[in-house]
């Protein structure tokens, strides 16, 4: 079953095209710059907060991730540093994207380019406890590559 996920026009965006899929089997929806008031030239080391010209209004138990678009992290360096960001379902204001350039080389976003890809999961809220104990596992307290490379 499809769920809807409304998005809503920032004030002064009449031009963009809702956020869509590139192809029929594409797991992220991209999402552009809105920049009414002209590009943003990032240089090596620089960040900024770019919006999407979207609010946004999620089904309950939903949450949107904002990701990187491979094309332009590996070409140009343009991340999202917070990868995947996470929009939740109780957020209302504009869908905002940090980038970030970690090439030498500067970089220019331009108003409709796309600049980031949205993907839509479920989320579960749990309940917490305190315990005085954990379960064991094989694994233990093994992590940041404790299982290997190959």
């Amino acid at each position: 079953m499809t769920q809807v996920v409304g998005f809503k026009r920032a004030e002064g965006n009449t031009d963009l095209p809702l956020p869509a899929y590139a192809s029929a089997g594409a797991a992220g929806m991209d999402l552009r710059a809105f920049l009414p008031d002209g590009p943003v030239r990032f240089e090596q080391g620089q960040g900024a907060l770019i919006s999407t010209g979207f609010h946004v209004e999620l089904p309950a138990g939903m949450e949107m991730q904002i990701r990187p678009r491979s094309g332009l992290a590996l070409k140009h360096g343009l991340i999202v540093p917070n990868s995947p960001g996470t929009v939740d379902e109780d957020y209302r204001g504009i869908v905002m994207v940090g980038l970030f350039l970690l090439k030498a080389e500067p970089f220019t976003i331009s108003h409709g380019d796309r600049i980031a890809q949205a993907v839509f999961a479920q989320v579960a809220q749990v309940s917490v406890e305190e315990v005085q104990e954990l379960s064991q596992t094989e694994r233990g307290a093994g992590g940041f590559g404790s299982t290997g490379v190959s």
